[in-house]
């Protein structure tokens, strides 16, 4: 062995510790602007984390909901949504997460992620009804105002396939072109089956009635429903309701979507 050899030999302990240390480094410094992206490439810019801060250990965002694929139309909630990451799982190949939306998350959620899926542990969030106008028609028309929560359990994703469910509470709902007001309480349950998901919609309580049930896939998306006014209601309903549907009967429209 010459000399030369011999003196790598030696220093190639120092120089794999110092690539260790280097790396370790750069993973205790990557910034909070590195995850961020990540959350809108996985739920197709639904949810979007912006105005990052801190580092992807220990950081915080702006939480930016965007009910439908424009995003011009997204929804900034109040507040900060604050992470810790756990450094550990990474050397498994695992990510693993705890969030907390400062001001409408009332408690901590935990994202676990791996090549394979991700799992999102249950948890509710309150968010501002204008989310909806994001839907498109008709809702942008009606401008609805009220309370609304999200809640789900352990949501589980593999590839193009979710299994969970989703509840939509939507209380004291009103709307810019109804005098009615509220116009009701109402429930729509979300059931993430694999590559299909279905819906249903219930009316909890309120003068404008509202139920309906849905499929929503890959390849098409279609929901039936009624909408129709209790007696007392009817009149002040009636522009209302010829906004929501067509006429199927008596005070009574179809909610039909195919696409």
């Amino acid at each position: 062995m010459n000399f030369w050899m011999r003196r790598l030999r030696a220093a190639l302990p120092w120089l794999l510790v110092a690539v260790l240390s280097s790396g370790t480094v750069l993973l205790v410094l990557l910034p909070a602007a590195w995850i961020t992206p990540q959350f809108a490439r996985a739920t197709g810019g639904h949810v979007n984390l912006v105005a990052p801060a801190g580092s992807l250990w220990h950081g915080s965002a702006t939480l930016m909901l965007a009910a439908g694929s424009d995003t011009s139309a997204a929804t900034l909630l109040p507040g900060r949504i604050e992470w810790h990451t756990a450094f550990w799982p990474l050397f498994t190949g695992r990510l693993r997460m705890t969030m907390l939306q400062s001001e409408a998350m009332p408690d901590p959620i935990t994202v676990d992620a791996t090549r394979r899926g991700a799992i999102l542990s249950q948890g509710a969030i309150a968010v501002p009804a204008s989310l909806l106008t994001g839907l498109g028609a008709p809702f942008n028309t009606l401008d609805l105002q009220g309370n609304v929560q999200l809640a789900w359990s352990d949501w589980r994703s593999f590839g193009n396939e979710a299994f969970g469910q989703l509840t939509v509470t939507f209380a004291d709902a009103s709307s810019r072109v109804s005098l009615v007001k509220p116009l009701g309480s109402y429930r729509v349950v979300v059931q993430a089956q694999g590559s299909s998901s279905t819906i249903d919609l219930s009316t909890l309580k309120g003068p404008l009635m509202l139920n309906g049930h849905g499929v929503l896939g890959a390849g098409a998306t279609s929901f039936n429903g009624t909408a129709s006014a209790a007696p007392e209601a009817r009149d002040n309903l009636a522009g209302l309701l010829n906004l929501l549907g067509r006429p199927s009967g008596p005070d009574t429209v179809a909610l039909t979507f195919v696409h």
